[in-house]
Protein backbone atom coordinates (compact mmCIF):
# COMPACT_ATOMS: atom_id res chain seq x y z
CA UNK A 1 0.00 0.00 0.00
CA UNK A 2 1.38 3.44 -0.85
CA UNK A 3 1.71 6.67 1.61
CA UNK A 4 1.35 9.82 0.60
CA UNK A 5 2.20 12.48 2.31
CA UNK A 6 0.01 16.29 1.76
CA UNK A 7 3.53 17.90 0.20
CA UNK A 8 3.64 14.18 -1.70
CA UNK A 9 0.13 15.05 -3.59
CA UNK A 10 0.78 18.40 -3.61
CA UNK A 11 3.54 18.20 -5.94
CA UNK A 12 1.40 16.58 -8.30
CA UNK A 13 -2.69 17.72 -8.10
CA UNK A 14 -3.60 20.84 -8.55
CA UNK A 15 -6.82 23.02 -7.87
CA UNK A 16 -7.32 22.57 -12.02
CA UNK A 17 -7.43 18.63 -11.92
CA UNK A 18 -10.00 19.18 -8.48
CA UNK A 19 -11.99 21.19 -10.54
CA UNK A 20 -12.06 18.18 -13.47
CA UNK A 21 -12.62 15.17 -11.18
CA UNK A 22 -15.36 16.89 -9.03
CA UNK A 23 -17.22 17.16 -12.29
CA UNK A 24 -17.10 13.26 -12.72
CA UNK A 25 -18.25 12.36 -9.66
CA UNK A 26 -21.44 14.73 -10.06
CA UNK A 27 -22.03 12.74 -13.14
CA UNK A 28 -21.99 9.41 -11.36
CA UNK A 29 -24.04 11.06 -8.42
CA UNK A 30 -26.65 12.07 -11.39
CA UNK A 31 -26.46 8.47 -12.65
CA UNK A 32 -26.80 6.70 -9.38
CA UNK A 33 -23.43 4.82 -9.54
CA UNK A 34 -22.65 5.96 -6.43
CA UNK A 35 -22.94 4.28 -2.81
CA UNK A 36 -22.34 6.19 0.29
CA UNK A 37 -23.41 6.08 4.08
CA UNK A 38 -24.52 9.75 5.72
CA UNK A 39 -21.23 11.41 7.31
CA UNK A 40 -21.06 10.34 11.24
CA UNK A 41 -19.62 13.35 13.33
CA UNK A 42 -18.38 12.71 16.75
CA UNK A 43 -17.73 15.44 19.39
CA UNK A 44 -14.58 15.18 20.40
CA UNK A 45 -14.87 18.08 23.12
CA UNK A 46 -16.65 21.25 23.61
CA UNK A 47 -14.18 22.64 20.67
CA UNK A 48 -13.15 20.20 18.84
CA UNK A 49 -14.51 17.00 16.25
CA UNK A 50 -14.57 14.13 14.62
CA UNK A 51 -15.67 12.97 11.56
CA UNK A 52 -16.03 9.73 9.02
CA UNK A 53 -17.04 9.80 5.59
CA UNK A 54 -17.51 6.29 3.44
CA UNK A 55 -18.40 6.27 -0.11
CA UNK A 56 -17.77 3.89 -3.49
CA UNK A 57 -17.87 4.46 -6.96
CA UNK A 58 -19.32 1.64 -8.83
CA UNK A 59 -18.59 3.57 -12.59
CA UNK A 60 -14.94 4.10 -11.11
CA UNK A 61 -14.34 1.10 -9.45
CA UNK A 62 -12.65 2.51 -5.87
CA UNK A 63 -14.16 2.73 -2.99
CA UNK A 64 -12.55 5.51 0.21
CA UNK A 65 -13.16 6.22 4.26
CA UNK A 66 -12.06 9.23 5.32
CA UNK A 67 -11.24 10.42 8.87
CA UNK A 68 -11.09 14.16 9.57
CA UNK A 69 -10.21 15.64 12.86
CA UNK A 70 -10.86 19.59 13.77
CA UNK A 71 -9.29 20.43 16.52
CA UNK A 72 -9.76 24.76 16.68
CA UNK A 73 -7.60 25.14 19.63
CA UNK A 74 -4.37 23.76 18.29
CA UNK A 75 -1.45 25.66 18.84
CA UNK A 76 1.24 23.99 16.90
CA UNK A 77 -0.48 21.72 14.32
CA UNK A 78 -3.11 22.42 11.88
CA UNK A 79 -6.82 22.30 12.79
CA UNK A 80 -7.90 20.12 10.41
CA UNK A 81 -5.97 16.77 9.51
CA UNK A 82 -7.28 13.82 7.98
CA UNK A 83 -6.53 11.10 6.02
CA UNK A 84 -8.02 9.16 3.24
CA UNK A 85 -7.93 5.40 2.54
CA UNK A 86 -8.52 4.18 -0.97
CA UNK A 87 -9.55 0.77 -1.80
CA UNK A 88 -9.82 -0.89 -5.02
CA UNK A 89 -13.48 -2.14 -6.10
CA UNK A 90 -11.85 -4.96 -8.53
CA UNK A 91 -10.26 -7.04 -5.71
CA UNK A 92 -10.97 -5.37 -3.07
CA UNK A 93 -6.99 -4.21 -2.07
CA UNK A 94 -6.83 -1.12 0.03
CA UNK A 95 -3.80 0.67 -2.50
CA UNK A 96 -3.11 3.88 -0.93
CA UNK A 97 -3.30 5.69 2.43
CA UNK A 98 -3.41 9.73 1.61
CA UNK A 99 -3.16 12.67 3.91
CA UNK A 100 -6.03 14.70 3.48
CA UNK A 101 -5.66 18.16 5.01
CA UNK A 102 -5.11 19.28 1.62
CA UNK A 103 -7.20 17.51 -0.34
CA UNK A 104 -10.31 18.27 1.84
CA UNK A 105 -9.42 22.29 1.40
CA UNK A 106 -8.93 21.29 -2.18
CA UNK A 107 -11.85 19.54 -3.28
CA UNK A 108 -14.15 22.23 -0.99
CA UNK A 109 -12.15 24.56 -3.48
CA UNK A 110 -12.94 22.95 -6.41
CA UNK A 111 -16.74 22.98 -5.43
CA UNK A 112 -16.88 26.77 -4.68
CA UNK A 113 -15.00 27.11 -8.01
CA UNK A 114 -18.01 25.30 -9.64
CA UNK A 115 -20.59 27.22 -7.84
CA UNK A 116 -18.92 30.53 -8.24
CA UNK A 117 -18.62 29.86 -12.24
CA UNK A 118 -22.13 29.20 -11.86
CA UNK A 119 -23.84 32.13 -9.96
CA UNK A 120 -21.60 35.13 -9.80
CA UNK A 121 -21.35 38.07 -11.80
CA UNK A 122 -19.07 37.17 -14.95
CA UNK A 123 -17.80 40.85 -14.38
CA UNK A 124 -16.70 40.35 -10.38
CA UNK A 125 -13.54 41.88 -9.65
CA UNK A 126 -13.33 42.06 -6.19
CA UNK A 127 -13.65 38.87 -3.54
CA UNK A 128 -13.62 39.10 0.07
CA UNK A 129 -12.35 36.36 2.41
CA UNK A 130 -13.89 36.41 6.07
CA UNK A 131 -12.04 33.92 8.09
CA UNK A 132 -8.29 33.22 6.90
CA UNK A 133 -7.97 29.74 8.34
CA UNK A 134 -6.25 26.80 5.94
CA UNK A 135 -9.76 26.01 4.47
CA UNK A 136 -9.49 29.84 3.23
CA UNK A 137 -6.29 29.48 0.91
CA UNK A 138 -8.06 26.82 -1.18
CA UNK A 139 -11.43 28.70 -1.22
CA UNK A 140 -9.24 31.59 -3.01
CA UNK A 141 -7.89 29.19 -5.84
CA UNK A 142 -11.53 28.22 -6.69
CA UNK A 143 -12.61 31.50 -7.16
CA UNK A 144 -9.45 32.44 -9.22
CA UNK A 145 -9.75 29.81 -11.34
CA UNK A 146 -13.11 31.11 -12.59
CA UNK A 147 -13.14 34.84 -12.15
CA UNK A 148 -10.93 37.89 -13.50
CA UNK A 149 -10.13 38.99 -9.63
CA UNK A 150 -8.42 42.09 -9.11
CA UNK A 151 -8.44 42.84 -5.70
CA UNK A 152 -8.90 40.47 -2.85
CA UNK A 153 -9.84 41.98 0.55
CA UNK A 154 -9.06 39.50 3.93
CA UNK A 155 -10.30 39.73 7.28
CA UNK A 156 -9.92 37.74 9.97
CA UNK A 157 -11.00 38.61 14.00
CA UNK A 158 -7.20 37.96 14.56
CA UNK A 159 -5.82 40.79 12.16
CA UNK A 160 -1.97 38.89 12.18
CA UNK A 161 -3.41 35.82 10.63
CA UNK A 162 -4.91 37.81 7.80
CA UNK A 163 -1.79 39.28 7.40
CA UNK A 164 0.18 35.72 7.13
CA UNK A 165 -2.66 34.70 4.83
CA UNK A 166 -1.84 37.94 2.48
CA UNK A 167 1.91 36.34 2.28
CA UNK A 168 0.75 33.06 2.01
CA UNK A 169 -1.19 33.96 -1.10
CA UNK A 170 1.67 36.10 -2.50
CA UNK A 171 4.36 33.65 -1.94
CA UNK A 172 2.19 31.31 -4.09
CA UNK A 173 2.41 33.68 -6.79
CA UNK A 174 -0.87 35.69 -6.43
CA UNK A 175 0.01 38.88 -8.28
CA UNK A 176 -3.57 40.46 -7.43
CA UNK A 177 -3.69 43.51 -5.27
CA UNK A 178 -4.32 42.51 -1.58
CA UNK A 179 -5.68 44.23 1.40
CA UNK A 180 -6.18 43.52 5.55
CA UNK A 181 -9.00 45.15 6.33
CA UNK A 182 -9.92 46.03 10.04
CA UNK A 183 -13.54 46.44 9.74
CA UNK A 184 -15.72 43.13 8.15
CA UNK A 185 -18.24 46.02 7.00
CA UNK A 186 -15.80 47.47 4.95
CA UNK A 187 -15.10 44.20 3.01
CA UNK A 188 -18.91 43.34 2.73
CA UNK A 189 -19.92 46.10 1.43
CA UNK A 190 -17.18 46.00 -1.28
CA UNK A 191 -17.39 42.88 -2.20
CA UNK A 192 -18.62 41.35 -5.25
CA UNK A 193 -17.56 37.78 -4.31
CA UNK A 194 -17.73 36.65 -0.60
CA UNK A 195 -16.02 33.83 1.09
CA UNK A 196 -17.28 32.79 4.26
CA UNK A 197 -15.05 30.07 6.23
CA UNK A 198 -15.12 30.14 9.73
CA UNK A 199 -16.52 27.81 12.40
CA UNK A 200 -18.46 30.30 14.11
CA UNK A 201 -21.44 30.18 16.40
CA UNK A 202 -22.70 33.34 15.36
CA UNK A 203 -23.02 35.71 12.20
CA UNK A 204 -19.23 36.71 11.31
CA UNK A 205 -21.11 39.51 8.80
CA UNK A 206 -24.14 41.30 8.70
CA UNK A 207 -26.14 40.50 5.86
CA UNK A 208 -28.22 43.85 5.24
CA UNK A 209 -24.26 45.08 4.11
CA UNK A 210 -24.02 43.16 0.80
CA UNK A 211 -24.19 44.94 -2.16
CA UNK A 212 -26.80 44.20 -4.85
CA UNK A 213 -25.18 41.07 -7.31
CA UNK A 214 -23.00 39.52 -4.50
CA UNK A 215 -22.58 36.05 -4.33
CA UNK A 216 -21.91 34.39 -1.16
CA UNK A 217 -19.69 30.68 -0.48
CA UNK A 218 -20.42 29.78 2.98
CA UNK A 219 -17.86 26.87 3.36
CA UNK A 220 -16.96 26.93 7.26
CA UNK A 221 -19.94 25.62 9.33
CA UNK A 222 -20.50 21.76 9.41
CA UNK A 223 -22.66 21.15 12.43
CA UNK A 224 -26.40 22.71 13.25
CA UNK A 225 -25.08 24.71 15.93
CA UNK A 226 -22.37 26.52 13.69
CA UNK A 227 -24.42 29.92 11.97
CA UNK A 228 -21.46 31.75 10.30
CA UNK A 229 -23.96 33.84 8.20
CA UNK A 230 -27.31 35.67 9.73
CA UNK A 231 -31.05 35.50 8.53
CA UNK A 232 -30.67 38.21 6.88
CA UNK A 233 -28.05 36.81 4.33
CA UNK A 234 -30.41 34.09 3.61
CA UNK A 235 -33.51 35.99 3.35
CA UNK A 236 -31.92 38.44 0.23
CA UNK A 237 -30.54 35.43 -1.85
CA UNK A 238 -32.73 35.26 -4.81
CA UNK A 239 -30.91 31.81 -5.56
CA UNK A 240 -29.43 28.96 -3.03
CA UNK A 241 -27.48 26.31 -4.11
CA UNK A 242 -26.11 23.43 -1.45
CA UNK A 243 -23.40 21.09 -2.38
CA UNK A 244 -25.43 18.12 -1.10
CA UNK A 245 -29.32 18.02 -0.13
CA UNK A 246 -29.11 15.37 2.24
CA UNK A 247 -26.01 16.49 4.45
CA UNK A 248 -26.63 20.28 4.58
CA UNK A 249 -30.50 19.03 6.28
CA UNK A 250 -28.33 17.41 8.44
CA UNK A 251 -25.54 20.01 9.38
CA UNK A 252 -25.91 23.75 7.53
CA UNK A 253 -26.96 25.37 10.42
CA UNK A 254 -27.84 28.50 8.89
CA UNK A 255 -30.13 27.03 6.55
CA UNK A 256 -31.70 24.64 9.02
CA UNK A 257 -32.22 27.66 11.07
CA UNK A 258 -33.71 29.88 8.23
CA UNK A 259 -36.10 26.77 7.94
CA UNK A 260 -37.20 26.52 11.40
CA UNK A 261 -37.58 30.15 11.82
CA UNK A 262 -39.78 30.36 8.77
CA UNK A 263 -37.56 32.55 6.69
CA UNK A 264 -37.13 30.18 4.08
CA UNK A 265 -38.60 26.77 3.08
CA UNK A 266 -36.78 23.69 1.61
CA UNK A 267 -38.76 23.62 -1.44
CA UNK A 268 -36.85 27.44 -1.31
CA UNK A 269 -33.94 25.59 -2.32
CA UNK A 270 -33.34 25.93 -6.12
CA UNK A 271 -30.66 23.13 -5.95
CA UNK A 272 -27.57 21.17 -5.32
CA UNK A 273 -23.91 21.16 -7.19
CA UNK A 274 -25.26 18.08 -9.37
CA UNK A 275 -27.99 20.10 -11.04
CA UNK A 276 -25.72 22.79 -12.07
CA UNK A 277 -22.06 21.36 -12.85
CA UNK A 278 -22.04 21.14 -16.38
CA UNK A 279 -25.10 23.71 -17.31
CA UNK A 280 -25.02 27.03 -18.32
CA UNK A 281 -25.27 30.10 -16.65
CA UNK A 282 -27.53 30.21 -13.57
CA UNK A 283 -27.71 33.84 -12.26
CA UNK A 284 -31.45 35.70 -13.34
CA UNK A 285 -29.46 39.45 -13.12
CA UNK A 286 -27.01 41.64 -11.91
CA UNK A 287 -28.38 42.75 -9.06
CA UNK A 288 -29.68 38.94 -7.25
CA UNK A 289 -27.44 37.93 -4.69
CA UNK A 290 -26.94 34.37 -4.60
CA UNK A 291 -25.49 31.92 -1.94
CA UNK A 292 -23.59 28.27 -2.05
CA UNK A 293 -23.68 26.53 1.15
CA UNK A 294 -21.57 23.38 1.69
CA UNK A 295 -21.37 21.32 4.44
CA UNK A 296 -18.93 18.45 2.14
CA UNK A 297 -20.04 14.70 1.27
CA UNK A 298 -17.73 11.39 1.25
CA UNK A 299 -18.15 11.44 -2.81
CA UNK A 300 -16.36 14.96 -3.01
CA UNK A 301 -13.21 13.29 -1.03
CA UNK A 302 -14.07 10.29 -3.70
CA UNK A 303 -13.46 12.62 -6.54
CA UNK A 304 -10.04 13.73 -5.26
CA UNK A 305 -8.37 10.66 -3.83
CA UNK A 306 -9.56 8.79 -7.19
CA UNK A 307 -7.98 11.69 -9.09
CA UNK A 308 -4.59 11.29 -7.03
CA UNK A 309 -4.97 7.80 -7.99
CA UNK A 310 -4.96 8.34 -11.95
CA UNK A 311 -2.32 11.26 -11.68
CA UNK A 312 -0.05 9.08 -9.20
CA UNK A 313 -0.68 6.09 -11.78
CA UNK A 314 -1.48 4.16 -8.47
CA UNK A 315 -4.48 2.43 -9.56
Amino acid sequence: MQILTDSDIQKAYKIHHAIEDVKLVLDDFRNDRLVEANRIVLPASDSSSMLYMPCISTAQKVSIIKTVSIFPDNADLPTTQGNILVSNLNDGKHIASLEASYLTRLRTGAMTAIATDKLARKDSGVLGVIGTGRMAFEQVLGVLEVRDINRILLFNRTQNKAETFKKDLEDFGIDTDIEVVSEVDDLVEKSDILNCATQSKTPVFDGSRLKKGTHINGVGSFTPEMIEMDMETVKRAGQIYLDDMNGAKEEAGEIIKAVEEGVISWDDIKGTLVDIFDKGYFRASDDEITLYKCVGAGYFDLAVANGVMKIKNLK
